[in-house]
């Protein structure tokens, strides 16, 4: 059986020890299904410019070049990050860099909430309806983030201007747009676009691309949504969302707002992928939250992010659906178990109990080998 290659990144803060835990999940995953998982630990992040001098290693890139997916914990440190020039910081450095480097350009970061986490969304039950289950698409490597100019510059003494160009061409919108509407074909077969066509050139290229390609799927209904309503229609009514396409910066936005519905930032993971080779889609696959500094080392932050990626990582990357779905049940069980972190404990649930990260991970563990 084919050997699977993991680079395991774990950054900064928080990452080492929720990347412990997946990678705990893991190795019960390879006893379980007999998947031969060769993974390699690596620097990255503050981590990586202690130990090599800069965010994204040498070494580190290597890795990811010859391993079949990459495994991401998060990096960036508030404390340290203006120490150094900002386009020598993690996230850019590092974070944006892997994602141009592999032409990772979709996000797919899915939004679920569990019955038995209701009480740590911050709706009202009423406006939870049967229950929250959200993917939203986002384009990941155009857009504002990557267009150029991108330049801070000095009109004259004490006036300077920053500059940050939104761009995006036609099969840029068509290759992430195919991925939504693909995605909601598994799903409820519903794609909610978003742009800002009433405003933005970018946003009416969008939208008549996006509607093009629709047309192809017609079996998927489609809708468009500018980004301020969509903000809005998240926290008013969530369950009438499917599937959410984004361009790079609003999906970053909503993303988040979105998470929120989950109740934590811990529950969340998310897959950025790349081309597909054969039967192997490159993949990046990390939590949606940061570093977490203030509780890092503590045994006090949630796994279950991280852990979830893997189940992505397993799914996208390598097409074990029968490990994947095992993971996730393994999570869904542990929850319904009454275990809870403290970012999603309450004291008002008497069948919750607070873990810590170890415990939280080696419960899931044991779960899937059980």
């Amino acid at each position: 059986m084919k050997e699977y290659k993991i680079a395991a990144l774990a950054g900064d803060g928080i990452g080492p020890e929720v990347m412990q835990e997946a990678i705990r999940v893991l190795r019960a995953v390879e006893k379980a299904f007999g998947l031969p998982f060769a993974i390699t630990e690596a620097p990255v992040g503050w981590a990586g410019i202690d130990a090599a001098g800069k965010a994204l290693p040498d070494a580190t890139l290597a890795l990811c070049k010859a391993s079949d997916s990459i495994l991401f914990g998060s990096v960036g440190l508030p404390d340290r990050d203006p120490t150094i020039p900002k386009e020598e910081r993690p996230e850019r450095a590092a974070l944006l860099r892997i994602r141009k480097e592999f032409g990772l350009f979709a996000n797919l970061r899915p939004v679920q909430l569990p019955k038995a986490l209701s009480h740590a969304c911050p709706l009202r039950p009423e406006r939870q309806g049967d229950g929250i289950d959200v993917l939203v698409v986002r384009e990941l490597t155009g857009g504002m983030y990557f267009g150029q100019p991108k330049k801070t510059e000095t009109l004259s003494e004490g006036v300077q201007r920053a500059i940050d160009t939104m761009v995006y061409t036609t099969p840029e919108i068509e290759r992430i747009a195919h991925v939504a509407f693909r995605a909601a074909r598994l799903r409820r077969k519903k794609v909610t676009s978003i742009d800002k066509a009433n405003v933005l050139e970018n946003g009416i290229l969008w939208r008549e691309v996006v509607t093009r390609i629709g047309k192809q799927y017609p079996d998927v209904a489609l809708e468009h949504m500018f980004v301020d309503n969509g903000a809005m229609q998240l926290m008013l009514r969530p369950t009438q969302f499917d599937v959410m396409l984004c361009e790079n910066m609003f999906g970053d936005i909503l993303s988040d707002e979105a998470a929120a519905l989950a109740g934590s930032l811990g529950m969340l993971p998310s897959a950025s992928l790349g081309t597909t080779s054969g039967e192997q889609t490159f993949g990046f696959y990390e939590p949606a939250g940061g570093t977490a500094p203030d509780i890092a080392g503590k045994n006090l932050a949630n796994p279950i992010a991280q852990i979830l990626s893997t189940s992505l990582l397993l799914r996208y990357s390598f097409g074990q659906n029968e490990a994947a779905a095992a993971i996730d049940r393994a999570v869904a069980e542990v929850i319904a178990s009454g275990l809870r972190t403290g970012d999603i404990y309450s004291p008002a649930d008497a069948t919750a109990r607070k873990v810590g990260t170890l415990e939280m991970g080696t419960a899931i563990a044991a779960a899937i080998r059980r």
